[in-house]
């Protein structure tokens, strides 16, 4: 699957309605983004059950704000909904790849509980 671009309007629907979506904030100045570019594409042809996007961080300065994005290229993992990685700098095929393999490895159930778990406490008033 060839990267797709994101916007404010196409991230929520995007995220939502898929299992696993990387997003690459990079920027057409950004050198180390336009290295990084290749290593993306090749990585998402090799996943194609995987959404790979990109979010301009140029065009889509709130997209970029919501998520902090301070360091171009930093690079988002989703999966069901839960950001899982968040990393600025750009990395070489085998570790995208590696990464990936995380991802796909991550026991949804085990970070379900501990987001709940985490929501509760937060919940409960001090004693």
């Amino acid at each position: 699957m060839t990267t797709i671009n994101l916007t404010e309007t196409t991230f929520g629907d995007t995220v939502s309605g898929n299992p696993i979506v990387l997003v690459d904030f990079w920027a057409a100045w950004c050198g180390p983004c336009r290295s990084f570019a290749p290593v993306y594409e090749t990585v998402s042809e090799s996943n194609p059950d995987i959404v790979f996007a990109k979010v301009d961080t140029e065009a889509e300065q709130g997209l970029a704000g919501a998520f902090g994005i301070s360091s171009i290229p930093t690079l988002l993992a989703i999966r069901d909904g839960v950001v899982l990685y968040s990393q600025a700098g750009a990395l070489p095929e085998q570790a995208l790849t590696n990464l990936v393999q995380a991802i796909r490895d991550v026991d949804m159930a085990e970070v379900h509980a501990s987001i709940a778990a985490g929501a509760e406490e937060s919940a409960d008033p001090p004693a």
